[in-house]
């Protein structure tokens, strides 16, 4: 289902505008993911760049339920995964691996990357980064889903927020929505690559 990816390329295109670097990882036993790199003016209004990073070929095979004995090769969720931080603040190019290991999550450990899960690295996102994980957020915001022919269920591009190894241990025990709420309440700027842990007391 390789012809899935010019599709997803293209509605990444649209949403983002053309990419202006790229990179491939191939890991052993999965298809290669690439990672584009977009940059960009803040949406909200506020000054600065924003550099976006997207995977490309994640979606190109559906997610299989772990217990599943065969894997479907049409139906099932399809995704790729897109994150968001401010330019010129930290070396964030380097995120360009630990974000293609996540993409190819599904593949290597047989995960269903859903919105509300935590996915973990181990190892910061970028240099000096202090942030090893991610919450998978809603999708449709930035990029909106990419609809296919039946039966295969649409890509959904699922925006990735770096979290604390404080923050994902509160997340464990309150969950997505309370964090991301301690987000919202302390005007918590989330594409900041170089901030601290939100107060969790």
């Amino acid at each position: 289902m390789s012809d899935v990816l010019p599709l997803v390329e293209a509605r990444l295109c649209t949403a983002l505008g053309e990419p202006d670097a790229r990179a491939a990882v191939t890991f052993l036993g999965t298809d290669r993911v690439e990672v584009l790199r977009f940059q960009g003016q803040d949406r909200d209004g506020e000054d600065g760049e924003i550099v976006r990073y997207a995977t490309l070929g994640m979606s190109a095979l559906p997610m299989a339920d772990p217990t599943a004995v065969l894997a479907d090769p049409v139906k099932g969720p399809r995704a790729e995964l897109v994150i968001s931080v401010r330019a010129g603040v930290a070396d964030t190019d380097k995120v360009l691996r630990p974000l293609a290991v996540l993409a190819a999550s599904p593949q290597v450990e047989g995960v269903i990357v859903a919105p509300g899960a935590s996915l973990d690295v181990g190892e910061p996102l970028w240099p000096g980064a202090s942030f090893t994980s991610v919450l998978v957020a809603e999708p449709g915001g930035l990029v909106e889903d990419l609809e296919l022919d039946e039966p295969m269920d649409p890509v959904r591009f699922l925006p990735l927020l770096p979290m604390t190894p404080n923050e994902a241990a509160w997340k464990r025990v309150h969950g997505a929505q309370a964090l991301q709420e301690r987000w919202l309440t302390n005007g918590t700027d989330l594409r900041d690559p170089a901030r601290r842990s939100v107060p969790l007391d």
